[in-house]
């Protein structure tokens, strides 16, 4: 069980960011002149070089996005000119992928990013840049709306490139991307000029996550427990009807694999400070702004508290909490995670993306009056990133090119790279760890420097 350190505090981490950012922008600088791009995207590093895999191209905008992140943490201005030459020149592709359920991962990371950092002023104000951004953004918003299935209690979801009858976990945190369509007032068309609400797909989508894909402890299977995830849920498309939870990348479809929680963790504390924005007559058609709020409130507490509760006390998870070797690692849960073991490896990007819904839970709850709870989130976030920056996990060599050690990308397929002489894969990155603990660091840092709360939605004109 996770270990709250209840006495640190955000300036507690100065350090340790200096020290990150320096190591950051080395790591970006060194996969721009030795990546080749003839590739494809990078994905995850093999022997500390970045390569690719041709599954999903779901990563490209976490490389651009990430020399923005640093850009914004630094200042230094050739990692922005980096980034938006590569968003301009590279990202197009994919706004229009119509065969992905990643456009909030790939396009709000760069185009986002990019508008974000305009209307904050920490760039030049160019009106026709701003619109183009807004653009890209509108018309990411309403591809990825349109990858959907209805569902028998009168619902919905973005389903994912497995098909209309699968719904992933890890979708709730692309859900961003609808929401800044919906708010900057775009209208999306479908056949006959049909109107398709994009705040009504959002919440629809978020609403079948809540149901479906987290778990509450009310006895829907022998495995249900209060905030269990499922990372995939399967639907009958004929009629709607769920049908059972699956898993790709974690060990089963009843227990949970740690980086599909993690998205969960992120996405519904970062969706409830969205909503906050919105007004009750904005929310009224949908079931009314309080009972959303609630609905979500529920499925970002359990997941967090599910993470707490199965997390080794360092704030560090195994790649699953079913993993089938855990029992040979002793009493796991009460001694740091050990990514270097015989059994069952570590995911350390789980981590760094549960921690950052820990903290927006945290100061969510807390902005509530909920103070003994929000404490205790904010708390447990800060206790992951602490550990994350600390030489275990922060890739401090030059001749290796990630940033983030012991990330795991598909250990079922056994894509993740094993060191000679070893069981298990370890010891290397990511390009979504990578950027989610930028992401972390960035958003620490700037409640250290007194900066604007940083948000996926600062882009809005407000």
């Amino acid at each position: 069980m996770l270990k709250i350190n209840h006495e640190l505090k955000p300036e507690d981490l100065k350090s340790k960011l200096d020290r990150f950012w320096g190591v950051s922008g080395k790591k970006i600088i060194d996969l721009e002149k030795n990546y080749d791009t003839a590739q494809g995207s990078p994905v995850y590093t093999a022997k500390g070089k970045y390569t690719t895999r041709g599954w999903t191209e779901w990563t490209q905008g976490f490389q651009f996005g990430s020399s923005l992140l640093h850009f914004d943490a630094t200042g230094e201005k050739d990692f922005l000119e980096t980034g938006r030459a590569q968003t301009l020149d590279i990202m197009a592709p994919h706004l229009t992928h119509t065969g992905v359920h990643d456009h909030g991962f790939n396009n709000v990371s760069t185009y986002g990013n990019l508008l974000r950092l305009m209307l904050e002023g920490k760039t030049a104000y160019n009106e026709w840049e701003k619109n183009f951004y807004e653009l890209a953004l509108k018309v990411s918003g309403s591809v990825q709306s349109n990858r959907w299935t209805n569902t028998a209690d009168g619902g919905g979801y973005m389903y994912t490139f497995n098909g209309p009858h699968s719904l992933f976990v890890d979708t709730i945190r692309t859900c961003r991307v609808l929401a800044l369509a919906h708010a900057m007032g775009h209208v999306f068309l479908g056949e006959h000029d049909q109107k398709i609400d994009l705040l009504a797909r959002m919440i629809k989508h978020m609403n079948a996550t809540a149901r479906y894909s987290v778990f509450y402890g009310k006895g829907r299977d022998s495995f249900d427990e209060w905030g269990r995830t499922a990372h995939e849920c399967i639907f009958n498309v004929n009629d709607g009807n769920f049908r059972c939870p699956n898993a790709q990348q974690g060990y089963s479809g009843y227990t949970t694999w740690t980086r599909g929680l993690s998205w969960a963790m992120c996405g519904f504390p970062e969706e409830l400070e969205f909503l906050e924005t919105l007004n009750e007559e904005e929310l009224k058609d949908y079931g009314g702004k309080e009972a959303l709020e609630e609905r979500y409130l529920k499925a970002a507490r359990a997941t967090c508290d599910f993470f707490i509760n199965n997390t080794p006390v360092d704030g560090i998870p195994y790649w699953d909490t079913g993993a089938p070797n855990l029992h040979k690692l002793g009493d796991y849960l009460n001694k740091p995670a050990d990514p270097y073991n015989d059994f069952e490896p570590v995911d350390s990007t789980a981590a760094a993306i549960g921690a950052q819904g820990l903290l927006r839970l945290g100061r969510y709850l807390t902005n509530k009056g909920d103070n003994e709870a929000g404490t205790k989130y904010f708390q447990a976030g800060l206790t992951v990133v602490n550990r994350l920056l600390e030489d275990t996990y922060l890739s401090t060599e030059e001749n290796h090119q990630g940033l983030l050690l012991h990330s795991i990308y598909h250990h079922p397929n056994g894509w993740d790279h094993i060191p000679e002489g070893n069981k298990i894969p370890y010891g290397e990155s990511s390009m979504w760890g990578d950027y989610h603990i930028r992401e972390a660091a960035l958003y620490i840092q700037r409640l250290i420097t007194g900066e604007p709360y940083y948000t996926f939605f600062n882009c809005l004109n407000r």
